[in-house]
């Protein structure tokens, strides 16, 4: 999949049968440095005291960064998160949350990418850091 052909349809059915599609994660907007998708806050997501678990917030940050740095290499190399971190701002108890991953450095081996995630009113909820390893594909 080139970076021109990473539509929404294929990234979303790209995601099908994996945790970000039983998350409910949904990817909403692709461009040339930004990866953009939205989670919602339901019972998948939510930890025993009604809000949002901070391990979905950060699978959301890692589909999202990992994604981004697969599309960066026109889906050509496999990529690897080796190193993510994240900051939970705010609580959220319902609707949804949207993140936006942006690279901070694409290499040729190491891909750094920010994710920011905000609510329904666009209340930064949390920011998370994603550094993700390119290797050569293995051959099959």
């Amino acid at each position: 999949m080139p970076e021109n052909k990473a539509t929404l349809d294929k990234l979303n059915a790209f995601s099908a049968n994996t945790m970000s599609g039983n998350l409910g994660i949904e990817f909403t907007e692709v461009g040339p440095d930004y990866v953009k998708g939205k989670m919602p806050v339901d019972q998948r997501t939510v930890q025993p005291f009604g809000i949002l678990h901070g391990g979905a917030s950060v699978a959301l940050a890692e589909t999202l960064g990992s994604v981004a740095a697969q599309i960066k290499t026109n889906f050509d190399k496999a990529c690897f998160g080796v190193e993510i971190n994240a900051n939970h701002l705010k609580s959220v108890a319902n609707g949804f949350v949207y993140g936006t991953a942006t690279p901070v450095r694409v290499g040729r081996t190491i891909q750094v990418w920010n994710i920011e995630i905000v609510d329904d009113n666009e209340d930064l909820i949390c920011v998370s850091r994603i550094t993700v390893m390119v290797k050569e594909k293995k051959a099959e």
